[in-house]
């Protein structure tokens, strides 16, 4: 059986292969206008001797100028179309595969089968890029929304087989509390039903962890307390050979609006001047540190670096490299 460091060196090897595959189709098919769909979508990095690969669940489109909140529709639309985004806009789905040698490790596991058929690629994306489902070793998820936790079972059943999934306590708590299932609106009401299904398997498994807040979550992994979008959402942190990764979750959605309005809320969030006061702090430390970002709602793959610009912010995507 393979180790992860094999794995490490052997991944250039499987990225070739799957673009040779994925080519195939064309070729075989040169008259066809459309493909089905894009090619694979995984992107590696390397981060001191820690591999990071980005990888798509796929995307939806969102009416994100009629979702974003202190702000109007016609002043978000107006923001979206100068950096040449439509309405609706087409947003990314993104998870993380962190392979630090002794442990594979995804951060957020996409939306399984919830939430249409132009998402839902992630375990596709992970053979390509690969691996296989049953080779991670542990799930981390930054919250429990469904586009975050719906990839994690299907039918009852675990999608990552050998994996223990590690969910802030209390976003855990929120989420498994009858009372607030019962006092949501109709459409959260939903989110608590995904959400247990996702969770169960797992938690009778006996492969479900807890993390306190602003704690390591496993050896290499802390994580810090952003809560707001969810009460218990949470940034995960890598550090490798003096650089630095920050897994956001939602700090963001999108890479244009709340980069120049960060006080613009979305529908999404649970409390919304919190997760305000969540963005002001990632923002600010971003810009600080200067280490890289990764953006579970950011352009594919959602992978760059926060500067102050002459508005507020500014999104700069990580430049495109061939080798690790």
């Amino acid at each position: 059986m393979h180790t992860r460091r094999s794995i490490l060196k052997t991944a250039g090897t499987a990225v070739l292969a799957a673009g040779a595959a994925s080519t195939l189709p064309l070729s075989a098919s040169a008259k066809a206008p459309f493909a089905a769909r894009q090619a694979p979508a995984f992107y590696r990095l390397k981060l001191g001797a820690v591999e990071v690969t980005a990888l798509s669940d796929g995307t939806i489109s969102l009416p994100l100028a009629k979702l974003y909140r202190n702000t109007t529709e016609t002043e978000a639309t107006a923001a979206l179309a100068a950096a040449f985004q439509g309405s609706p806009t087409e947003t990314s789905v993104n998870a993380f595969l962190v392979n630090t040698g002794d442990r594979l490790v995804l951060i957020d596991a996409g939306t399984g089968a919830y939430l249409g058929p132009s998402l839902g690629h992630l375990v596709a994306n992970i053979e390509a890029s690969g691996y296989s489902p049953a080779d991670i070793d542990d799930v981390i998820l930054t919250h429990v929304h469904t586009d975050h936790s719906g990839g994690l079972a299907i039918d009852g059943k675990r999608v990552f087989e050998n994996a223990t999934l590690h969910v802030n306590q209390r976003e855990a708590a929120f989420w498994q509390d009858p009372a607030e299932q019962q006092k949501a609106a109709d459409a959260v009401k939903t989110q608590f039903t995904q959400a247990h299904d996702a969770l169960t398997p797992y938690i009778e498994a006996g492969r479900f962890e807890t993390f306190d807040d602003d704690s390591d979550v496993l050896p290499g992994f802390g994580s810090v307390l952003r809560a707001g979008h969810t009460p218990g959402h949470s940034a995960i942190v890598v550090e490798s050979q003096g650089r630095k990764i920050v897994f956001w979750g939602d700090i963001t959605h999108g890479d244009v609006l709340q980069f120049d309005q960060p006080d613009v809320a979305i529908e999404f969030d649970h409390d919304k001047d919190a997760a305000i006061a969540a963005r002001a702090k990632a923002f600010d430390e971003a810009v600080a540190e200067g280490y890289l970002v990764a953006g579970a709602h950011i352009a594919f793959p959602g992978i760059g670096h926060v500067r102050r610009d002459d508005i507020q912010f500014d999104w700069v995507p990580f430049n495109y490299g061939q080798t690790l």
